[in-house]
């Protein structure tokens, strides 16, 4: 998820730079002449980006120096707003740079990356921990009641001291000293744990060379593995890789089980193998670097010390909300397990279930009791079809509209960017595409920014996913699950698309951890509504809107499978509280082992790993540590929140307005439950979620 760029550089170095001979032809280091003020991707080049950096240093360390030095009177607009607006070029270069390094990443950006994170880490440490900055902070934070401030204002300002106290402009010089040894060496730890993830990814390869192996597989999965093995060198074979639009196909629907066993462990021991990949020891010194940095900070543990920020404010209300929710999702889990067993006895083979059966076997049991197959539904979920399906949800609710843009330049061809209008045809801002798996991309979905929204400046934003691959024959024809994960994203930019505030530091997605996910997980709501569906569902070939027996048989089956999703993900929410729940780390610690402990524990069926083990776990690594539970938290939000559009008409047009003028349009302007609570009219309650989810 995205930050703000003033929030990514001042968690990071204070650097000098001279001029360069790039500087001349360097589009990064002035404002983009583009149409939109669009990253001039044709233009920029990997020579470009560490100059742009070292002169956003630069930049913002003189705005730094004329706060510091202005002999004014301290006030909020010369001091907070001021610091609000001291990093433009670092905004600038950030934004495109941190987006490619996910999306379309390669050996060049890396190396860039290891030369420029300890700076930018550094360089924030230098803002945060310098005391005559925060003496000016300081002096306007205690003087706030009289200034007559907005609450968006008061907002900020509460925010802007708060980051300083909570990055260590408190302590003393020795810690301060201290402080920025860790948060250097987080840093660096941080993207060698992303880089030998994503190498782990693109290193594993499962090469069929015979036809009888893909026996149970689709036509159109077959197709688009030959060509994979063929781009990959490998003509005559089909290829199989770590992917989801590849692995969860294959798991699902490929009947011999021992590459399926394969593939299945492959996955989750993922940066635990005995190559260069390996990222228990990263890890590990990751999770005791980061309750180092607690202590100094005054906390017991580092989750105590993130949760001060979110929701909800403390370990012990998350561990009590994980614990309650598993008690209603294990016995579903055991409930469905014992199910694919039984499924398994009847084929006489003596098997037991194990984890690499679960996906096929669930696949068969949905198909036996409901009728229905993935590739029955498939073709009439063609990528273009559904985008735009999305795009006419967030139009009916928010009156704009998405026109496709072909004049606006793109890191990528596989990139579409769209111009996004208001009802009086005003311009919203642009949104970026990116919807196939490369070698160069992280894996997953997730939404970002080039441009954050302030005041009239209107935000660039992008979604990026890694859904099935078209072929020479057939679009890109998404699962239920891709489905589902446009629509989230989609929320996510609609988040960052419709924000109206004032102050970058505040605007869009820059919420609470556990309230961000709520706009991205309510647009799901809407995925599968009949009326949704015959709006997009269109057969790829005959143009036939899918029948009701189908939208049917597809609503019958949501639950379907919820005791092992459910399960799956507060598996990996309790781990990454548990490990930043630790008040000592043992010198010793083995990260493997601690998770297994913990999830024997628990009483976690040995079929179901967490969804993220810990050595893959990279929302741990990034920004959700001790925040993994957010996407549980929000579900609580979301399925309240979408029972208001329940009772009044999905697309009531009053229910919407509420919800865009109370939640996405006011970022992190207010406190998140006051937002809600505005929208709803009460707190949220925990039964629509256990309903929606099948657990009661």
């Amino acid at each position: 998820m995205k930050k703000t760029l003033f929030i990514l550089a001042t968690s990071c170095m204070m650097y000098s730079c001279s001029t360069t001979p790039t500087e001349s032809n360097n589009p990064l280091l002035s404002e983009f002449t583009t149409e939109f003020g669009a990253p001039p991707f044709d233009q920029i080049k990997n020579e470009h980006y560490e100059p742009a950096f070292e002169k956003g240093f630069e930049e913002q360390n003189q705005l730094i120096k004329a706060i510091i030095d202005n002999p004014e009177e301290a006030t909020f607009e010369n001091v907070i707003v001021a610091l609000d607006n001291s990093s433009p070029l670092l905004d600038r270069a950030g934004g495109v740079f941190f987006n490619l390094t996910s999306a379309d990443n390669n050996d060049e950006l890396q190396a860039i990356s290891e030369k420029v994170l300890p700076k930018l880490t550094g360089h924030g440490d230098n803002i945060y921990l310098n005391e005559d900055l925060f003496k000016k902070v300081n002096d306007v934070y205690q003087k706030k009641e009289s200034l007559n401030l907005t609450t968006e204002q008061l907002r900020l300002l509460d925010n802007t001291y708060k980051g300083f106290v909570r990055s260590g402009a408190n302590l003393n010089p020795e810690q301060k000293t201290h402080l920025k040894e860790i948060n250097k060496e987080l840093a660096s730890l941080g993207l060698k744990f992303a880089n030998n993830l994503l190498g782990e990814d693109n290193n594993y390869k499962l090469y069929i060379d015979k036809e009888e192996d893909l026996a149970g597989l689709p036509a159109a999965y077959i197709a688009s593995a030959a060509e994979e093995a063929k781009a990959a060198g490998q003509e005559g074979k089909w290829l199989v890789t770590l992917h989801n639009s590849s692995r969860l196909p294959f798991l699902q629907n490929a009947d011999n089980r021992e590459l399926r066993q394969q593939l299945f462990t492959a996955y989750i021991n993922r940066g635990n193998n005995d190559n260069q990949f390996n990222n228990k020891e990263i890890i590990t010194n990751i999770v005791k670097l980061r309750l180092e940095k607690a202590k100094l900070l005054g906390y017991d543990s580092y989750s105590n010390f993130v949760l001060d920020e979110n929701m909800a404010k403390n370990s012990q209300t998350v561990m009590d909300f994980l614990s309650k929710l598993w008690d209603y999702a294990l016995p579903n889990a055991k409930a469905e397990a014992k199910e694919l067993q039984e499924m398994m006895d009847k084929e006489g083979k003596g098997e037991q279930l194990e984890g690499w059966d679960w996906w096929y076997y669930t696949t068969k049991l949905r198909e036996a009791k409901y009728n229905l197959n993935e590739s029955e539904i498939k073709p009439y979920f063609k990528l273009e079809n559904v985008r735009e399906g999305a795009f006419a949800v967030a139009s009916k609710l928010y009156g704009i509209t998405f026109n496709k843009l072909t004049n606006i330049p793109t890191y990528n061809t596989d990139v579409e960017v769209f111009e996004v209008k208001d009802s009086e045809n005003n311009h919203v801002g642009l949104f970026y595409v990116d919807y196939y798996p490369r070698a160069g991309k992280s894996g997953g979905a997730w939404m970002s920014t080039y441009r954050d929204q302030k005041g009239d400046i209107r935000p660039l934003v992008c979604n990026v996913a890694s859904f099935t691959k078209p072929t020479a024959d057939t679009p890109s024809l998404l699962t239920l699950d891709e489905v589902t994960t446009l629509f989230h994203e989609l929320g996510h930019g609609l988040h960052g698309l419709l924000t109206k505030c004032n102050y970058a530091g505040i605007s869009g997605t820059s919420v609470a951890r556990d309230f961000v996910e709520l706009p991205s997980q309510i647009n799901e709501h809407w995925a599968m509504e009949p009326e949704v569906l015959k709006s997009y569902a269109k057969h790829y070939q005959t143009g036939e809107v899918i029948s009701d027996e189908l939208i049917e048989k597809i609503q019958k089956q949501a639950t379907f499978n919820e005791g092992f999703r459910v399960t799956e993900l507060l598996a990996a929410a309790i781990l990454d509280m548990n490990l930043h729940n630790l008040t000592e780390v043992d010198e010793n610690l083995d990260v493997v082992a601690f998770e297994n402990e913990a999830m024997n524990k628990l009483g976690l069926l040995k079929q179901i790993p967490p969804r993220y083990r810990t050595t893959y776990f990279k929302h741990i690594v990034g920004g959700y540590a001790a925040g993994y539970y957010s996407y549980l938290w929000a579900n609580v939000l979301d399925a309240d929140a979408f029972q208001a559009f329940k009772e009044n008409g999905i697309f009531d047009a009053e229910t919407a307005r509420k919800f865009k003028e109370n939640v996405l349009e006011k970022g992190n302007s207010e406190d998140p439950m006051t937002l809600y609570v505005k929208f709803r009219g009460a707190e949220p309650q925990l039964e629509p979620m256990l309903k929606d989810r099948g657990l009661l």
